[in-house]
């Protein structure tokens, strides 16, 4: 049975499901996957990630298939991430084991909320670690909860495989190059908040990053990874303060594989103007076209095309079908979770 729900008319936001799983660590060791149908946490208002900010987070997705099977994608890249992040601001580990034990377990309980392939909905899968010892001080926890819940999902922009505008901030810096910009942690997403405020406010999809050391090359667009497409080649930035996304790394393959030649470096924002197409990557927006990216310092617009060009929506296509099970799976990156 599935929810009497409108799958092809959800945004990307929160719609309550049946069941989360949990894990809590004490006293130096996990204990045991909790099931709970509560949607609240009881923590402690000293709690340490409420105080410095010692949390962080995975999106992932599984995607009801046309062959009927779930699947999700890549898990053991994002169980991988948030070690990664872990080492960073001092948590403990959960293993690639527990993290994709936990990802079944919680896709599985809350199936009757997987949308319709139809639809072009999935469900959004969020991974949450977070420091809960009572404290004042500076320190890391001794005590942590990691937690999963899913809900259903549709388009992170609301014209799905579309082209959007973005303008250029210089305004504000996501993250430092020796910062937390790498980790997919909280404070780097509040960092975003107003410079995306007020791109919208001016009628852009979302802000356009440069480096924060020297406002020369390209950083990141809004909260996803940045690519640009000239000669056959599949171009996306270098850099410390850049979060890894397992979309982008994905999309870098595929290109690969069609032929294309891949280049990971600096990229002058002078650039720009050389790209015959453009995009976000992200587990969110999966790819997402750019239309233009508006410079206010210096007036200049770097177009690329009011529709998506023939690579990026090659590569979207390939990436998705395989996602769906629809296109051969030659590097074993999903996993099916429900037959």
């Amino acid at each position: 049975m599935m929810k009497k729900i409108d799958w092809e008319n959800l945004s990307f936001g929160y719609l309550p499901t049946d069941y989360n799983v949990r894990c809590y660590y004490r006293n130096g060791q996990w204990g045991q996957i909790e099931i709970c149908s509560d949607e609240y946490l009881n923590m402690h208002m000293a709690a340490t990630c409420l105080h410095y900010g010692q949390e962080a987070f995975e999106g992932m997705k599984a995607y009801r298939c046309p062959d009927g099977k779930v699947r999700i994608f890549r898990a053991e890249e994002n169980a991988a991430r948030l070690q990664a992040t872990s080492r960073g601001i001092m948590m403990p580990e959960v293993s690639t084991e527990m993290f994709v034990d936990m990802v079944k377990t919680v896709v599985r309980l809350n199936q009757e909320y997987i949308p319709t392939y139809e639809s072009g909905a999935t469900l959004y899968i969020r991974p949450l670690l977070i420091g809960i010892t009572p404290q004042v001080g500076v320190h890391p926890a001794r005590d942590y909860v990691f937690l999963i819940f899913v809900t259903p999902v549709g388009p992170y922009f609301k014209g799905g495989f579309s082209t959007n505008p973005y303008v250029i901030t210089r305004d504000f810096d996501r993250s430092a190059p020796l910062g937390t910009g790498c980790y997919k942690v909280g404070g780097n997403y509040a960092a975003s908040l107003r410079a995306n405020c007020l791109a919208h406010e001016q009628g852009y999809a979302c802000e356009f990053y440069l480096d924060a050391k020297e406002k020369k090359y390209i950083d990141e667009c809004g909260a996803a990874n940045f690519f640009g497409i000239k000669d056959n080649t599949y171009i996306t930035p270098k850099s410390t303060s850049i979060l890894p996304s397992v979309t982008n790394k994905s999309i870098m393959q595929i290109a690969e594989d069609l032929g294309m030649t891949v280049e990971r470096r600096h990229i002058p924002l002078e650039e720009l103007d050389t790209f015959e197409e453009a995009g976000a990557v992200g587990t969110a927006a999966v790819i997402s076209p750019i239309s233009y990216i508006d410079d206010p310092a210096t007036g200049h617009r770097y177009s690329f095309g009011e529709k998506p060009g023939p690579w990026s929506t090659k590569l979207y296509e390939t990436l998705r079908g395989i996602q769906y099970g629809t296109v051969e799976d030659i590097h074993g990156w999903t996993t099916i979770v429900i037959e």
